[in-house]
């Protein structure tokens, strides 16, 4: 060996005596030919010409050798191996001489142990974080609509977050023996904050009022005395349907998809409840609504729905549109559950979407249909 060899030789002994892993090789009679310094330091009674499996106190080869496979396989192999109640990453390599001949096999064992405690920890916190989640998925559940009269409307809908936690909602409920408060919302974002938002709104929203557009100036103030961020915001279509004259009021805070009414007796009957407003926000220091009036007919149905469904893309990028919508709603003629779900299976089919975890937006919707007088 020439001095530029030896000095080379010298120079790589140095690289891998300064690393941090530990660093040994194994001839083929599972002897340990070398260790680096901080293997040396890191066991005790480490010395060489051992076997490889005795050097780790052991008194019988590992049964998965990954030095054997490196050296009879010559190809690399990696494991985790507990030594000394410490935790480690090993990767065996084959060595090859001038003759292109397997001679031994190179092992780097890497100190994982704060790694996989880091780990750990982070998969408990996850775990639970899903369970809060969960809870309070089924908290935001308990806050939609429950069943009302059967004998006032028939009313049915779809919520279906694309997160645990949805930024879509809508209720519906008796202001008195003659009023049902409706509305629909879409709040700024998504997941955890976007749920908040919607709490927010349930329990700040006046149910008490028959004025729509009281209810979300009302709303509005509230909102904007509460110290939200001010990217937040939230839509909100508010309807008062009186049963008693037939009638519905309603007003608009900045929500995107004009509700409809239309009667399936009588294809000529179609309104579009279109009417401007702000979002609830804090953008302005307050905000005015107006409303509108309109006489509803027997068997009459309003729909109302957020912007997901409708914006739901197929491969070639084209939405699903409100005119799919309406032509599911304009010939289904069965109970407002089956009409809705006859929209959401053409949606995922137009889509080619096999589930709603795919879905990349809430999903709201909801059908009231006007009970004839009994």
């Amino acid at each position: 060996m020439d001095k530029s060899e030896e000095k080379r030789g010298i120079m790589i002994e140095d690289i891998i005596n300064g690393m941090l892993d530990w660093v040994r090789v194994v001839d083929r009679e599972n002897k340990v030919i070398f260790v680096n310094k901080a293997m040396a330091q890191g066991i005790k009674d480490c010395k060489t010409d051992e076997l490889c499996y005795k050097l780790l106190g052991r008194e019988a080869p590992c049964e998965n050798c990954i030095s054997r496979n490196a050296i009879f396989n010559g190809t690399s192999y990696c494991k985790q191996e507990i030594i000394d109640d410490r935790i480690f990453s090993v990767m065996s390599s084959p060595v090859k001489n001038q003759n292109g001949e397997i001679v031994a096999a190179v092992e780097v064992l890497r100190d994982v142990t704060e790694l996989h405690m880091l780990q750990e920890k982070v998969m408990l916190q996850n775990k639970k974080l899903m369970d809060d989640l969960s809870l309070a998925k089924k908290l935001q559940c308990n806050l939609l609509p429950k069943a009302l009269p059967d004998n006032k409307i028939k009313f049915s809908f779809i919520y279906q977050p694309c997160e645990e936690l949805g930024g879509d909602f809508l209720d519906i409920f008796e202001v008195d023996n003659d009023h049902l408060g409706v509305y629909i919302a879409d709040v700024s974002g998504h997941g955890l904050p976007a749920s908040m938002l919607t709490v927010f709104l349930r329990s700040a929203i006046d149910k008490k009022t028959l004025s729509p557009s009281l209810a979300l100036s009302k709303l509005y103030t509230d909102f904007s005395n509460s110290n939200f961020d001010q990217d937040a915001y939230i839509t909100v279509f508010y309807a008062v349907i009186n049963l008693k004259d037939r009638s519905i009021k309603y007003s608009n805070a900045g929500h995107n998809v004009s509700p409809i009414i239309f009667n399936l007796e009588d294809p000529d009957r179609f309104e579009l409840l279109m009417i401007p407003g702000t979002p609830i926000s804090n953008w302005f220091e307050k905000a005015e609504y107006n409303e509108k009036e309109l006489l509803l007919m027997k068997s009459d149905r309003l729909f109302l729905c957020t912007d997901g469904v409708i914006e739901l893309k197929n491969k070639k990028g084209y939405q699903f549109g409100e005119d799919r919508i309406r032509n599911v709603l304009f010939t289904d003629k069965s109970e407002p559950s089956s009409t809705l779900s006859r929209i959401i299976e053409e949606a995922m089919d137009f889509a080619q979407i096999d589930d709603f975890s795919m879905i990349k937006d809430d999903i709201t919707m909801a059908l009231i249909e006007i009970n004839e007088d009994k």
